[in-house]
């Protein structure tokens, strides 16, 4: 009955790690086809604004136990205090990312996050770094060089990959995310704290320390000169497109519940399997988004990021693995 019961939790566990990676794919892509006009800070705001209202209730339903651990002290308010800001700061630099470069180029570089994870996990809790999980550094690495390639190509890449703006934003968001999953598992195995409290938390501070900033950029019902998006940032076509807070709304209340609910069932995910099986598949998220911006959006060198965005998660899996 064990085994069996087993079984179950990880068929429910993989099923919840497939579509958490549904979700959070598509919500690279509506990031980009629906917000890419809106200054980062108001963007950030609403929808976490919203994702807050979404998740309040179900966190309260879902808590088994405290809300907080006992021996939560200083050293743990820190902890969550620097994991919060880095998850600002990663998702400020993820949404310029998106919005100034093609989400199919951006998506297989922003997802390189545990080759930024690993060595923060060697300096700061003594982990041991194998010769796989080196070897999963490497190919995650190609995948950026990949992402970056063109036909008749050889150093453009490297050169590309460093000098565009979408690039050095992925990037960044990519070792910001870094410092927040070293962040998470140092709550949640070492501190015990509640997936569900971190959540809260982190919805609710990002809504409150953003709010000044973003009523001090809150765009007006105008017009913005559109764009075309180029692997080296975007250029202005001449055109128009509008720009509505109040008549995107319900786009901002409808991408909060996706982030709200991308968020807890990858909670979930992760708490039925283990990560090096749960990792691989969340973040095929960045093939998801690769296929959507090419077929959707008719983004180019379609072929060329997919990939890229293969090698990527490729390259996540062998670091789990490892």
């Amino acid at each position: 009955m064990g085994i069996d019961r087993r079984r179950s939790v990880v068929s429910l566990g993989l099923s919840l790690a497939v579509v958490s990676a549904f979700l959070f794919g598509s919500y690279l892509f509506v990031v980009k086809r629906y917000f890419s006009a809106y200054p980062a800070t108001v963007y950030v705001f609403l929808v976490f604004a919203f994702a807050l209202v979404w998740y309040v209730p179900v966190a309260l339903v879902t808590v088994d136990g405290r809300y907080v651990p006992p021996g939560f002290g200083p050293t743990g308010l820190l902890i969550l205090g620097a994991t919060v800001g880095f998850t600002l700061l990663g998702n400020l630099t993820f949404f310029r990312a998106i919005a100034s470069g093609a989400v199919s180029y951006v998506a297989p570089i922003s997802k390189i996050i545990p080759v930024f994870v690993l060595p923060l996990e060697v300096l700061l809790l003594n982990q041991y770094l194998s010769a796989l999980q080196v070897v999963g550094v490497v190919v995650a690495t190609i995948a950026i060089y990949v992402a970056n390639y063109r036909p008749g190509e050889l150093l453009e890449p490297l050169q590309r990959a460093v000098s565009t703006r979408p690039a050095q934003f992925a990037l960044a968001s990519a070792a910001s995310f870094a410092v927040v999953d070293v962040g998470k598992r140092t709550l949640m195995q070492e501190l015990a704290v509640p997936p569900q409290t971190f959540v809260v938390v982190l919805f609710a501070t990002l809504t409150v320390a953003l709010a000044p900033i973003a009523a001090r950029n809150w765009p007006s019902t105008t017009l913005v000169a559109s764009s075309k998006v180029t692997d080296g940032g975007t250029a202005a076509t001449g055109e128009g497109i509008g720009v509505d807070v109040r008549g995107d709304l319900p786009k901002f209340a409808a991408t909060g519940l996706l982030l709200a609910t991308a968020n807890h069932v990858v909670m979930y995910a992760f708490g039925a399997l283990p990560a090096s099986v749960a990792s691989p598949i969340v973040n095929t998220q960045a093939v998801i988004a690769v296929v959507l911006g090419g077929i959707l959006l008719g983004e180019e060198h379609f072929r060329i990021r997919l990939v890229a965005a293969g090698l990527a998660v490729a390259g996540v899996t062998i670091i789990a693995l490892g």
